[in-house]
């Protein structure tokens, strides 16, 4: 009998890798090892933006926050957890690939349009002075993206990216004073 589970290797149990979560803040790093397990669990090839929201969803208040409504919250969640279990969203195997070139050294088990949201959580933080990205960081940088599968569910959802991104960038320029964090 074949486990449910594919076996994870070192690098999918959530191992730190130099190349994948350097400038990652601690909670962001949990959401990337959340999003890799994810990833290995739905038999997926590489870590894509809908498992990096998912993740986010599941574990950042500041970014379920920025997401404003609990119902879009609770909404997105499900449309997610559908994809997970084989229903709903599917992408059928396929790599997400907006065009945009991968952005991480090693992008190995990453779509190109995640590897390149993490590049865009790590630039965010640095415009704020921070060395570290955040969960709200890498959400903006989901939504900047409009062939994001993340995206899709967002806009599935009722959640309009380009708002939720305006917002998101207001809020942050708005605190910027208190040190980054949107209130």
């Amino acid at each position: 009998m074949q486990p449910r589970i594919p076996r994870q290797s070192a690098r999918d149990q959530g191992v730190h890798r130099a190349n994948d979560e350097a400038g990652l803040g601690a909670e962001l790093a949990a959401v990337v090892a959340v999003a890799r397990r994810r990833a290995v669990r739905d038999g997926d090839r590489q870590i894509d933006t809908a498992h990096l929201l998912h993740s986010l969803l599941e574990t950042d208040a500041e970014a379920r926050a920025a997401i404003g409504d609990s119902r879009k919250v609770v909404r997105l969640l499900g449309y997610l957890v559908q994809r997970s279990i084989g229903y709903g969203l599917r992408w059928q195997s396929s790599v997400e690939d907006s065009g945009a070139p991968s952005f991480l050294k090693d992008a190995e088990g990453w779509s190109p349009v995640a590897a390149a949201a993490m590049r865009g959580a790590r630039e965010r933080a640095r415009r704020r002075g921070e060395e570290r990205a955040r969960g709200i960081d890498l959400l903006a940088a989901l939504a900047a993206d409009p062939q994001a599968r993340a995206v899709e569910v967002l806009r599935r959802a009722g959640v309009e990216a380009a708002g939720l991104l305006a917002g998101i960038d207001h809020a942050t320029a708005e605190c910027v004073g208190d040190g980054g964090r949107v209130r």
